[in-house]
C-alpha cells in the first residue's frame, strides 16, 4: 500500500501549523514549526512567495491538512466524503466524525500512543484489540459500546509500558473514556462537531469537493 516516506515535519511547515505528526517531539524545542524555518514552506523557493492565496488554494491547503493530520490517502478521502455526502445532516461534520471513528485515531485519542501513526502502527502490528479480539485494520470505524485496549501479550512490551504509565497524564475527549488501572477505553458516543477541537475549516473542503 502507498504511504509517506518523506519527513513528516514538511508537511506541517507546508501546511504552516503543527499537525501534531510526531508525538511527544512535537510539544518540544526540536519541532521544526518552533525554528525559524518552520515560519516559511519547504522548498528553495518558498520564502519568495507573497501571492495572495486565491479561494481555490485555500480549500486545497484546508483538504490537504486535514487528509495528513489523519494520515490517509487521497482516494481513502474522496471515498470518506462521499459516504460523508450521503448521510442526514451537515456533510463537513459528518466527514470529521467518520475520521475520528478510524481505530488508529481512537487509539491515538485514548492516550494508547503518542501520534496517529504510531496508533496505525500498533493496530497494524496486533498490538490492539476491540471487544477481545485482535482488530488490525487502522481505517476500522468503532461504534459506540466497543472496548479497545492492549493485547495481553503485547503489555510486557517496553513502549506499551511507557504508553500505559502515561495514560494518567492523557486526557480523553468527552465521547470517549479511559480505565487507566485497567489501560482500556471504552467508545461512549459518536464524536459531536464539538468533540474535536483542531483547527479545521471542514466548510472549505465541501467547497473544494462541490466545485
Amino acid at each position: 500500500m502507498a504511504k509517506y516516506t518523506d519527513a513528516v515535519c514538511r508537511l506541517c511547515r507546508r501546511e504552516s501549523q503543527k499537525l501534531f505528526l510526531k508525538g511527544d517531539r512535537c510539544y518540544s524545542g526540536k519541532c521544526a514549526m518552533e525554528r525559524k524555518r518552520g515560519q516559511f514552506p519547504p522548498g528553495a523557493h518558498a520564502q519568495g512567495r507573497g501571492r495572495k492565496p486565491t479561494e481555490y488554494s485555500l480549500q486545497l491547503r484546508e483538504k490537504q491538512k486535514v487528509r495528513r493530520m489523519y494520515g490517509v490517502l487521497e482516494k481513502q478521502f474522496r471515498n470518506y466524503f462521499t459516504t460523508a455526502s450521503r448521510q442526514r445532516g451537515m456533510t463537513g461534520e459528518n466527514l470529521l466524525r467518520l475520521l475520528e471513528r478510524r481505530l488508529d485515531n481512537v487509539v491515538f485519542r485514548l492516550g494508547f500512543a503518542a501520534s496517529r501513526a504510531e496508533a496505525r502502527q500498533m493496530v497494524t502490528h496486533g498490538h490492539i484489540t476491540l471487544n477481545g479480539k485482535r482488530v488490525d485494520i487502522p481505517s476500522y470505524l468503532v461504534e459506540v459500546g466497543e472496548v479497545i485496549t492492549f493485547k495481553e501479550s503485547s503489555r510486557g512490551n517496553n513502549r506499551v509500558k511507557e504508553l500505559t504509565e502515561a495514560l494518567r497524564d492523557r486526557q480523553a475527549p468527552a465521547w470517549l473514556s479511559v480505565d487507566t488501572a485497567k489501560a482500556s477505553g471504552t467508545v461512549l458516543a459518536l464524536p459531536n462537531r464539538e468533540d474535536i477541537q483542531a483547527p479545521i475549516e471542514e466548510h472549505l473542503i465541501v467547497e473544494k469537493y462541490s466545485r
